[in-house]
């Protein structure tokens, strides 16, 4: 039963009762939002354990003297930031920083580049280019480690296949070591990383070369933009926002990059592959010093959020710019 509004003046209109309709409508607003937290709680509780905490758990261990023997022990003292000041003056820091800026730049310039050449060659309508643009998916497809098995024995030096081509054509007289000598091994593990990236670029790319309108391109042709023009007026702007996240994922992803690198080289020969991945990871599982590992880890998860702050704020001023 519902109440109604008094009509006698000073009188309180009273309240709604529990069946009436303005609680009903409380009640049912209450179960909605009850139902779409249970919705959400699983993923919230995955992200949370999966996510959250390794991420504290790491945070944890970079002030803690924490090795092999802490698993028997359980004993992890504090030791302030000791890790930190070992990792930044360990002689090895300063050229895995300078490896990992190398790859990171040589890979990405390399991948947008070919990506979007590749971009625009497929925009154009000819046979096959639907079957070619899957192909060129599989390096992207295909687990990192056995991609990086696969270049080993293409740039091994006594038997690989790129020396006996090289040779075979007489381009080189000797075999080239590209993964055992210093001079060559991060330039092949840059050429090797480049191929592995080249399809997620393309995929992106392409997408966004899609949803350009043709009729930006008619009418750019009647004001005499074309060729180089065209792509500088009107394809570029337009496809600034995936620039954005081709560039911001690509660099994420890259300044990460493990399991190629060990597969290829291990961080040799003489630490001219080091990267910061790399050594943390040699910290943790070969040294057994997991306090300095998740030390440097951290840096590496500071260096990765300076790069996207500078990127969001570079490209929100673009935006308002533009």
């Amino acid at each position: 039963m519902t109440t109604t509004a008094s009509t006698v003046p000073g009188v309180p209109a009273p309240v709604a009762t529990e069946g009436s309709a303005p609680a009903r409508r409380r009640r049912r607003g209450a179960d909605q939002a009850l139902v779409r937290y249970l919705f959400v709680a699983p993923a919230a509780v995955y992200v949370l354990a999966f996510f959250g905490y390794p991420i504290v758990k790491n945070l944890v261990m970079g002030f803690q003297a924490y090795d092999f023997t802490t698993f028997f022990t359980g004993h992890a003292p504090f030791i302030g930031l000791e890790n930190y000041t070992a990792t930044l003056t360990d002689p090895i820091f300063l050229r895995a920083l300078r490896n990992t800026g190398l790859f990171t730049i040589g890979s990405i310039i390399g991948q947008f580049v070919i990506g979007m050449g590749l971009s625009l060659y497929f925009r154009r309508r000819f046979p096959l280019s639907g079957a070619l643009r899957s192909m060129l998916l599989l390096p992207w497809l295909l687990p990192m480690i056995a991609s990086a098995a696969v270049w080993r024995w293409i740039l091994e030096q006594d038997h690989g296949v790129l020396n006996r081509v090289l040779t075979g054509i007489g381009l080189i007289q000797e075999s080239i070591g590209w993964l055992t000598t210093s001079d060559t091994a991060l330039i092949s593990v840059i050429m090797v990383n480049i191929w592995l990236g080249i399809p997620f670029n393309v995929a992106l790319l392409y997408s966004g070369l899609q949803a350009i309108p043709e009729e930006l391109y008619e009418a750019g042709q009647l004001d005499g933009a074309t060729g180089w023009k065209s792509f500088r007026h009107i394809t570029l702007p337009m496809l600034r926002p995936v620039v954005g996240v081709v560039l911001l994922l690509g660099v994420i992803y890259t300044i990460k990059v493990l399991d190629l690198i060990l597969g290829l080289t291990g961080g040799g020969p003489a630490n001219a592959t080091q990267t910061l991945a790399t050594r943390s990871y040699e910290m943790s599982f070969i040294e057994f010093d997991f306090g300095r590992g998740a030390a440097l880890s951290n840096i590496l998860i500071v260096i990765a959020l300076l790069f996207t702050v500078v990127h969001l704020r570079a490209g929100a001023r673009a935006a308002e710019k533009g």
